[in-house]
């Protein structure tokens, strides 16, 4: 019994889980000055970072990034801010999650499970595993498809 209640306080004292999936969305804004959520999303990384979250993002979110920005930023802009992404996830100063065999398929039943949400893109399907899977309930993101599933998520900044 004694084992129990030492436990249970050890659990109630332990840290809250302090990562923040980063979706496309708040990459792309980040990047672009011009992107008409620049600024939201500036002060949203700022708080971030002051606030001690570590930040995580997949490779999928990662090619809709490098896909997206270098049709929207001239290219040795995109080109620095792609490298220096890869750079912080290199030193882990963020964790890049890959998705492998067992995350795809998981996405790939999801959705199914989705099918009425049709513009639901399967990298949002694939962060949605990762972020149950690592237990992250907070996005940081505009798209609001991550608080439609009924999964628990929570976007952020709420400025939107």
């Amino acid at each position: 019994m004694k084992a129990l209640r030492i436990w249970q306080r050890s659990m109630t004292a332990m840290p809250i889980n302090r990562s923040i999936f980063v979706d496309s969305w708040a990459w792309l804004a980040l990047a672009n000055k011009r992107d008409s959520w620049h600024q939201v999303a500036a002060r949203g990384y700022e708080q971030i970072k002051a606030d001690g979250w570590f930040l995580v993002t997949s490779d999928y979110v990662l090619d809709e990034v490098i896909t997206s920005l270098f049709k929207r930023v001239n290219f040795d802009g995109a080109l620095k801010f792609i490298e220096a992404l890869i750079s912080d996830a290199k030193t882990e100063q963020i964790s890049l999650e890959r998705i492998d065999e067992e995350r795809f398929n998981y996405a790939w039943m999801l959705r199914n499970v989705y099918r009425d949400k049709a513009d639901m893109s399967f990298t949002d399907l694939t962060s949605f595993v990762l972020m149950k899977e690592l237990n992250i309930s907070r996005a940081f993101t505009g798209d609001h498809h991550f608080e439609m599933t009924n999964l628990g998520f929570n976007i952020w900044p709420k400025e939107q």
